[in-house]
């Protein structure tokens, strides 16, 4: 039996608790499926789907490739793979990262606009950064619902935030407001027919990370131009795909990062880079020392001094160093991939 739509939601740090309120307020007559990705650590198992199953009236499930969707069950993505929704059933893949996260939610939300266009509802809840805002838009721009939890109420309220800002026709509601909200939109959509998404660049994105076109996909889409800058995840070139209110980029082989995630790595990196730094130059220092030593033991007292003078210089330069990554010159957001529902 066809499903009248499909319901998808994102969710990170501070997600669980939203989570729990949303799927306690779903009504048990939800004619949609729903598809839930959290944010979590790629190499352990998630207790979500147990934590949402005692949470509503609806059965939650890990979500298993091939599976047919059907109306009125929780689907919760497993670790360390995407959940996409192809042709009312789910599809499992392992290709490339978004903002650094497999499961991410802009895939599963770019899929359900392709795939349900006006009868999809997405719903953006607690998290940092902007993950899930392009998402949203996709659906938004196919004709879809978009939701999102209210800010001031999500323990995390970047996720939220940034969708509001991104998608206009977004609107906010408590998180156990929002199980009536998109029942209430569900049985609106019913009513309408499901017209294809010609969106290209969508359409090609969903491709990407269903894992299903050749690894330079992205070097052909629509606008994609060289940025200039570097993909944390390969060290690949990264594409600027033109959209507002900011871009995104893809690298050729697919991972993709928004603003907000592209600079959070970067500052990732360059505190990286500054620990590096000022290991080598203790090092340097420290071989200065013995050497002056040894030469001090063997009467070359000139060396010694020059040793010692370039020691202290090699000081200088590790106290440069160590007051930049002390004072918070290079800090940023720390990496959204903590996954409360871990212990149950």
């Amino acid at each position: 039996m066809t499903v009248a739509g499909i319901v998808v939601v994102g969710a990170s740090a501070g997600g669980v608790e939203a989570l729990r309120a949303l799927v306690g307020g779903l009504p048990t007559d939800l004619p949609a499926p729903v598809v839930v990705v959290l944010h979590i650590a790629r190499h352990a198992p998630s207790a979500l789907p147990a934590i949402l199953d005692r949470a509503g009236p609806l059965p939650a499930v890990a979500a298993t490739h091939g599976a047919r969707l059907e109306a009125g069950v929780v689907y919760v993505a497993p670790a360390d793979v995407h959940v996409l929704v192809v042709d009312e059933h789910l599809h499992l893949s392992r290709g490339p990262s978004e903002n650094g996260h497999r499961p991410a939610i802009d895939p599963l939300f770019r899929s359900a606009a392709a795939g349900f266009g006006p009868r999809a509802v997405g719903v953006v809840l607690s998290g940092t950064r902007d993950d899930g805002a392009a998402g949203l838009a996709a659906v938004a721009e196919a004709g879809g619902g978009a939701l999102v939890q209210e800010p001031e109420e999500a323990l995390y309220p970047g996720m939220p935030r940034s969708a509001l800002e991104h998608v206009r026709s977004a609107s906010s509601h408590p998180a156990d407001k929002l199980g009536a909200v998109l029942a209430e939109l569900l049985r609106v959509a019913a009513d309408r027919s499901v017209a294809p998404v010609l969106d290209e660049r969508l359409l090609a994105e969903t491709r990407i990370s269903a894992m299903t076109v050749a690894p330079d996909e992205t070097v052909a889409l629509s606008g994609a131009t060289s940025s200039g800058l570097s993909c944390p995840s390969c060290e690949g070139v990264l594409f600027e795909l033109p959209g507002e209110p900011a871009p995104r980029f893809r690298c050729r082989v697919g991972h993709a990062w928004s603003p907000e995630s592209l600079t959070a790595e970067q500052t990732s990196g360059a505190e990286h880079a500054l620990w590096v730094a000022l290991r080598a130059i203790e090092e340097k220092r420290a071989l200065l020392l013995r050497l002056a030593e040894s030469a001090e033991r063997s009467g070359r007292h000139g060396s010694a001094s020059r040793h010692r003078d370039r020691a202290a210089e090699a000081e200088r330069n590790a106290a440069s160093v160590r007051a930049l990554i002390v004072d918070g010159v290079v800090s940023g957001p720390t990496a959204d991939h903590a996954d409360p529902a871990q212990s149950g």
